[in-house]
């Protein structure tokens, strides 16, 4: 089998990274319009299953012709290029699996189900870590769960050597992290969608003893379709990112100040972006440190029966790997993004069309292999009599 991973940053490289180890993956092609140097992790697959190729995205009758030469695409781009991506890999009749983060984007991929099923592929956008992995869970919690009443997912990214101010250190693409600081959230309160402030609703969140309390806050994007999935059949449904504490009131202050507006402003005559400016003077200083990372995560799944209350809980605290130098951010969004193209694959997806990962994914087969891959996701139970604690 032959995969074609678009994007050779770092979710892609760690995607392609995971395909190679798997015994029934011949041919892994990671493509970029820059010239990226091959990542340590990558450099003994070198002629030995992977090769680099460089060709511009924008062109769709070159990006259409290596499509046609493989079973299967992963898009680890700006999420801006998704749509056309996948439209390209349903032309071509390759399954195709995103890195995602934008509901709009995924909702104008659903109009392709049904040339998707036509041609028999399988379209799965936003598949990393969250979106993906975390809408996952949820699902699997609320499949098993009586008479869900809410579900709320907590998710981040952290440098394990927080540096002030922001304690923050870049782990993908910053211009994603700005967007989802300006961009209204969606969560559901008593059955119905509502739009919330990003960087607001902050709360405690205690997690093992390497991390402490964190502070979790209102972003978009990590919820996904799941609060248009479940309107009127769950009263709360929420998406947080953690940080540490302090963050979110900084990166408001930064934001309410109009520093993260894309809209140029006249400076001497020349037209600025406030956003493109804060990234490029603040970028490189959230690059700077020594890399280890860590990845915190949790979801609960409410519920109630005639005899008390339930709730299950999966977490999952994953570190920097020094033997191979990927990040946790890498393993825990790009092997996400890889696994989900070798189910495709397999077949063992909910079928041709385009779903995303909690309507197309066994739930526990897809966590199964995550935790073979060393991403040690935990489950807990709870549950007492009406009206205790649960």
């Amino acid at each position: 089998m032959k995969f074609l991973v678009l994007g050779g940053g770092a979710q892609g490289s760690a995607a392609a990274y995971d395909l190679l180890r798997d015994p029934g993956v011949d041919e892994v092609v990671i493509a970029d319009r820059a010239e990226l140097p091959v990542r340590p992790f990558l450099q003994d697959f070198l002629g030995a299953g992977l090769s680099v190729d460089r060709f511009d995205v924008t062109r769709s009758d070159e990006v259409r012709r290596r499509m046609e030469d493989v079973v299967a695409v992963l898009c680890a781009l700006p999420y801006g290029f998704n749509f056309e991506m996948a439209r390209l890999a349903v032309e071509s009749g390759v399954h195709f699996a995103d890195l995602g983060g934008n509901t709009e984007i995924v909702r104008r991929q659903r109009s392709l189900d049904e040339s998707a099923r036509d041609r028999g592929v399988s379209v799965i956008p936003d598949c990393g870590l969250a979106p993906g992995l975390v809408n996952v869970l949820a699902q699997w919690g609320i499949d098993r769960v009586e008479s869900v009443e809410a579900v709320r997912m907590w998710v981040g990214g952290l440098p394990r050597n927080p540096r002030p101010p922001l304690n923050y250190q870049v782990v993908y693409s910053l211009e994603g992290v700005l967007d989802y600081y300006t961009t209204p959230g969606v969560i559901l309160r008593e059955g119905e969608p509502v739009e919330v402030e990003p960087l607001t609703g902050v709360e405690e969140v205690r997690f093992p003893d390497s991390l402490g309390v964190l502070e979790a806050f209102h972003t978009a994007g990590g919820a996904s379709t799941l609060p248009a999935r479940y309107r009127g059949r769950i009263r709360t449904l929420e998406y947080k990112t953690l940080r540490y504490p302090g963050h979110a009131l900084l990166m408001r202050g930064i934001r309410d100040l109009g520093l993260l507006d894309t809209e140029p402003v006249e400076v001497d005559g020349v037209p600025v972006s406030p956003r493109q400016m804060f990234i490029e003077k603040v970028g490189p200083r959230l690059r700077e440190g020594d890399g280890r990372d860590a990845v915190a995560l949790r979801v609960e799944v409410e519920g109630r029966r005639p005899s008390g209350s339930e709730r299950v809980r999966f977490e999952l605290v994953d570190l920097y790997d020094e033997r191979t130098g990927l990040t946790a951010m890498m393993r825990c969004t790009g092997f996400s993004l890889s696994l989900t193209s070798l189910m495709q694959v397999r077949g063992e997806v909910s079928g041709p069309g385009v779903r995303t990962p909690d309507e197309a994914l066994v739930p526990e087969a897809f966590v199964g292999a995550l935790r073979d891959r060393g991403l040690a996701i935990t489950e807990s139970w709870s549950g007492g009599p009406t009206g205790s604690d649960a």
